[in-house]
């Protein structure tokens, strides 16, 4: 069993690659149920997006969804790497990719708020 509790925790952006889609002002809801792990997830840049993932030690393999205020449907896959702080935050650091024609990859960081 994992040391990681996700179950109603919310999460915000740290730090994008230029091509990613989400701002600072997008909240991350996260729940749990043994490995599974969901998110629901809006604000700024998204309207709406949804979170899969299997929890596999210290990191998460995830699909991702949204549709955008510019109203794009996109989608897309990660690996998140987790952590905690030293004031026992947890820390997501995300290696995506999107699942378009062009495949752009980047990373990005989260922190439990």
């Amino acid at each position: 069993m994992s040391e990681f509790n996700f179950n109603n925790k919310t999460f915000s952006l740290v730090e994008n690659s230029e091509n990613g889609q989400v701002n600072s002002e997008t909240l991350f809801k996260y729940k749990q149920d043994g490995d599974v792990i969901t998110a629901d997830y809006s604000g700024g840049t998204v309207i709406y997006g949804k979170i899969i993932g299997k929890l596999n030690n210290n990191s998460i393999t995830m699909l991702y969804q949204c549709l955008t205020q510019d109203r794009q449907l996109k989608a897309g896959k990660a690996i998140a790497n987790i952590s905690i702080t030293k004031d026992n935050k947890i820390k997501l650091k995300l290696n995506w990719e999107w699942l378009d024609d062009k495949n752009e990859q980047g990373t990005s960081e989260y922190i439990e708020n």
